[in-house]
Formats: structure tokens, sequence, C-alpha cells
């Protein structure tokens, strides 16, 4: 996986100190997330002065608008968010797969519909490059971005390997590695996209590409990872350029204090645990059960983060508070342990917040985050398939009775203060429409 096929073009290298500004098209998917990074993004590029335009799912209009971006919004079927394999560990990525190309299969009108002429250059989430690869077909000077949101969207046979919640021993051999990498996305992923990426590709007239993962590494002419090297170190193997940054933390709501009512529940003293299953997780109805009876058998309080109630008991005990939606960034100070289900913004939060973590991963990247919580000594991962109310009790047992957790939580909340912030992305983005381009011909 070293030879990436990238464009021969290095953005690192390229100035453009007093060029003028570009027009930057963002294109995201997926829940708040996958939308906030891309917010912090849009708002760092316009303060420098680029006109941005901002593509994603119609259900994060009001975030986009009250951020004072332009938002052009994609079909979203939220349905999806009841389909039973949403969350399975290997059948997940073609339900997200599905629901996300009719979106996805807009982004090249509105492509089309720029200056032809202007400096342009997209900013994609992972799953939009095939799409950004037909624009690119349509206006050969466009260049591409692509952004990765956590470690696990960019293989590598270097790193720890997880193949879903499974591990592979150290020891093996990275041939062996590659090989079951390569054999897990013939058969997992690239039956699932690649009839409709090749079915485009016919269409606009361009050759078919072989394998999902070979392809839309090959795209970008520039890859930003937006998660530090202490969490994951640069593989020699990922796509080059590669820039890294820091966890893009944000609040659309940086001002929020926490309510009346959650004061009340936080001040009646003793410890307080948090479950969440993510904001977009809707079969979370035992997941919650469970959560009941451990709090209750710790004799601890219990708040439960969902804008899904539904899922909840009918009536909850006195130990548990439900809260539709409270920021992280307010609420975690006041937490003993975070139970979450390993979305890379929820662990960024939790982590920039010095607050042990449970994480309970159901599918996509969340049980290599998992994995890196707890091989940073901040927490522990115990796959939602083998969650039960005993196994629940005994990791959060574990959690509130290590003395030496906090201190550990607190070193690596420090981290935060070297961090890689926004400044190089909006100079590395805004260099990557000046730069000169390959003819298009020659892409793959």
């Amino acid at each position: 996986m070293a030879d990436t096929g990238a464009p021969d073009v290095d953005i690192a290298r390229t100035p453009a100190p007093d060029a003028p500004a570009g027009h930057i098209v963002l294109v995201t998917i997926g829940s708040a997330g996958d939308l906030f990074p891309f917010l912090k993004m849009g708002l760092a590029l316009r303060e420098a002065g680029h006109k941005v335009s901002f593509l994603g799912p119609d259900q994060h209009g009001p975030y986009v608008r009250e951020a004072g971006l332009p938002f052009h919004g994609l079909p979203a079927d939220e349905a999806v968010l009841d389909h039973p394999d949403l969350w399975h560990p290997t059948r997940g990525f073609g339900v997200v797969w599905a629901a996300t190309r009719p979106a996805m299969a807009l982004v090249p009108a509105f492509m089309a519909a720029l200056p032809p002429d202007a400096p342009c250059t997209m900013v994609c989430h992972p799953l939009a490059l095939p799409e950004a690869d037909l624009c690119r077909a349509a206006r050969p000077g466009l260049r591409i971005a692509a952004v990765f949101l956590a470690p696990s969207n960019i293989p590598t046979v270097y790193d720890p390997l997880l193949l879903g919640p499974y591990r592979v021993p150290r020891w093996v051999p990275h041939g062996m590695r590659r090989w079951l990498w390569r054999t897990a996305v013939r058969y997992l992923i690239d039956p699932v996209a690649m009839p409709d990426v090749n079915a485009k590709r016919r269409a606009a007239g361009l050759a078919p590409a072989g394998s999902l993962m070979d392809h839309i590494f090959a795209i970008p002419d520039l890859s930003i990872g937006l998660f530090p090297e202490w969490f994951a170190p640069t593989q020699p193997d990922w796509p080059q350029p590669m820039l890294r940054t820091g966890f893009p933390l944000f609040d659309p709501n940086p001002h929020a204090e926490l309510s009346s009512e959650l004061r009340r529940f936080l001040g009646q003293g003793g410890r307080t645990l948090v479950f969440t299953p993510g904001t977009g997780n809707r079969q979370a109805r035992a997941y919650f059960a469970h959560a009941v009876e451990a709090s209750r058998l710790l004799g601890e309080r219990a708040i439960f983060l969902t804008p899904h109630r539904d899922q909840l008991p009918a009536e909850l005990p006195r130990h548990v508070l439900w809260q539709e939606y409270v920021p992280l960034r307010v609420l975690l100070p006041h937490v003993a342990v975070l139970v979450h289900h390993g979305g890379i913004g929820t662990t960024a939060e939790a982590l920039h917040a010095g607050t042990p973590q449970l994480v309970v991963p159901l599918a996509h990247d969340q049980f290599d985050n998992g994995a890196r919580v707890a091989a940073l000594g901040v927490g522990r991962s115990l796959p939602a398939t083998r969650l039960t109310q005993g196994r629940l009790l005994r990791c959060l047992e574990q959690l509130l009775d290590d003395e030496g957790l906090p201190a550990r939580c607190r070193a690596v909340a420090s981290n935060f203060e070297r961090d890689v912030g926004m400044e190089e992305v909006v100079r590395r983005v805004g260099t990557c429409a000046h730069a000169v381009s390959p003819d298009a011909s020659t892409r793959p």
C-alpha cells in the first residue's frame, strides 16, 4: 500500500504567499461528529479570506447556517438510522455506502455550475472522493484534499491492525497483514462499492477502477489527518503529502451552560456516570437497560445522553437523568466516567477533558478508537457484541477503583496544549488551489 498512485505534486513545497483567495468547497456526510471538524475548517478558511461553500446532509443545515457559511443541502434518508445492519461490525459499511450515494450523486452537478476558470479546491470526506474525481475529470484544474477524521480511515500494515472487532497480533508479518487487509476489502467493501463507482465512471467516459481503497487513496492532491501524532503516529504507507493536525474540537454553542435541572442532579453528591451511544444511534435499548442496572448496583448516578427518548425505559429511576443534548465541554468536568460508542469526536472531547472512558464500539472506526483509548491508559474498550450487565458492571468497577487513572487522564489531556491547529490547514488548502496541476489525462 506504500504506492498510493497520488498525483505527483508536492503541495507542501508549493509556495503561494501572495496567491488570491480561492473557492473552497467542503463536502461531508454522516452525523454531527463528521460535521463539526468540517465546520471548524470552513470557518478558519473563511476567516483567511477564502470563499467557502458547504455541502452536507440536509439535517446539518441549521448548524452550518448558524455559523454563517453558505449551505447546500444534500438529501439524507434518516430511515437508515433504523436499518438493522447500520451498526453491524462488517455489514455496516454497506448500509452507509448505500445511504450516502443519492446525496453524493448531486455533487458533480453543483461543481459543474461553478465558474469554470476560477481556482477551486474540494475538501472531502473520504466517501465523497469518487464523486470528487468525477468532478475533476470534467474540470481538469480542480484540486482535491481528503479529510480523514480517524486513524482507521487510512489503512496501514504497520500500525496495530484491527479488522472490525478482531485484532491482528503484532507478530503477524507485514506481508500477511497486507493480504488480510486486501482480502477484507475484496470480500466486504469492493462488492458493495465498486459496481456503483464504475457505473458512474463509465457514464463519464472514464476507465473502471479496480478496488475502492486503491482508487480513493490515488485521488487526493493533499491528505489531511485531523487527529494528532500522539493519538496515532503517521505510518510509512499512508498517502502523501499528508498534513497532520490536532483534534479539531468544535462547539456549536460555546457559551452554553448547564441547565438548572442538570446542576441540581450533579449537586446531589457522589460520582456521576454518563452513557451515550451516539446521536445517530436509535438502536440502543439494551445498552440503556444494562446502564440502568449497572449504575444502580454501583450506587452511582447516571446521565443518559440521547435525542431518542423512546429507546429508554418509560419510567426512569431516581438515580438516572435523561438529557436530549448537553455540550460535552461543559458536562465532562463533572463526570467520573464517560461510557460511549467510540466516535472520534466524543473520544477527542473526553481526552481533552481528562475524563476516563469506557468505549463500547459497534462498527466503523469505533473499534480502533477504543483500542487507542485503552493503549493510552485512559480507559477500557468493551465491544457492544459482548456487552452484558455483568461485564459493564465489572468494567466500570475497574475504572472507578483505578487510583492512578485520573493522573493518566490529566497527562494525556496536557498533549492538547502542543497540538497543531488550523493555521497550517488553511495555508496548505489555500495553496492547493494554485499549485500546478498535472494533466488530468495522466491520472489513474
